[in-house]
């Protein structure tokens, strides 16, 4: 399967996973052997990799890990895009992680991916109207990897949470391609009021750690929120905001900041 992309690349999948398991076959720890063989050398290809993956890790004493991977791998059939998806956020981690050597290490042991990935299987669920389901999963990635998403929430490709640790995103979010959010980041509503209360946060945009973005406002394409910062209005695209309120500090991004990571502010401009 091939799954073309908004960047004008592509997700191989078999090409992929030719790669991961060459990738498992480097390592000659006896006490990590059997681990990459459980992950990667015993299944045929990338979808039963990470169905098992996901069984292995949200089985509980009320649904199995057996019945999990199950599950996955009907959500696959039923929705082929989301095992693609799946992929192009690996391939995401991969090219933006410096701390990423190969595709093996993100899968096997980043939870930010993990996170993700259950969400995906979660989201289809919540579509699936197997609501009660698709809450025990959430449920289960929350408890396992400090991530909270709903499951009713909008993710599209190429998303990396890096470190992961206490992300969460609420019931009405919308995260586009590319968005890449550090540790600490929550994209909350601001009270009690049902609706749509929840951001919008557009291609490209990088959010630094511990940021918190409160309400149903957008965050423009390929805007950059500075760690630490309170947003509590919309950003345009390609501008940077920081602080607690958030104010912007400069409009000259030319590019991604999702893509290049690059969490340094430009000069204060007082006259912004």
């Amino acid at each position: 399967m091939t799954q073309s992309d908004t960047s004008g690349g592509s997700i191989q999948l078999h090409a992929l996973w030719t790669r991961m398991v060459s990738e498992s076959q480097v390592c000659c720890d006896p006490l990590v052997m059997g681990l990459l063989s459980t992950g990667i050398k015993n299944h045929p290809d990338f979808a039963t990799a990470m169905a098992a993956l996901i069984g292995r890790k949200l089985g509980d004493h009320y649904v199995s890990t057996e019945q999990l991977s199950g599950l996955v791998l009907e959500c696959y059939a039923d929705m082929p895009d989301t095992i693609a998806a799946s992929a192009a956020d690996l391939q995401a981690i991969r090219e933006r992680d410096p701390a990423c050597p190969d595709y093996v290490t993100p899968f096997l042991f980043f939870k930010g991916f993990h996170a993700i990935q259950c969400y995906r299987v979660a989201h289809w669920l919540w579509r699936e109207n197997r609501r009660h389901l698709a809450l025990h999963l959430q449920s289960r990635a929350s408890e396992l990897f400090g991530v909270d998403i709903h499951p009713a929430a909008v993710l599209g490709r190429r998303i990396l949470f890096d470190h992961g640790t206490g992300i969460v995103i609420g019931e009405t979010s919308v995260i586009e391609d590319d968005v890449s959010l550090l540790q600490g980041v929550t994209l909350g509503g601001t009270g009690k009021h049902a609706g749509d209360r929840h951001p919008k946060i557009r291609r490209g945009v990088l959010i630094g750690a511990g940021a918190k973005v409160l309400g149903a406002l957008e965050i423009g394409e390929g805007a950059k929120i500075g760690a630490g910062s309170i947003v509590l209005e919309a950003v345009a695209p390609y501008t940077t905001v920081v602080g607690n309120p958030a104010r912007k500090i400069g409009t000259r991004l030319k590019e991604m900041p999702s893509l290049t990571m690059d969490q340094t502010l430009p000069p204060i401009d007082y006259m912004i």
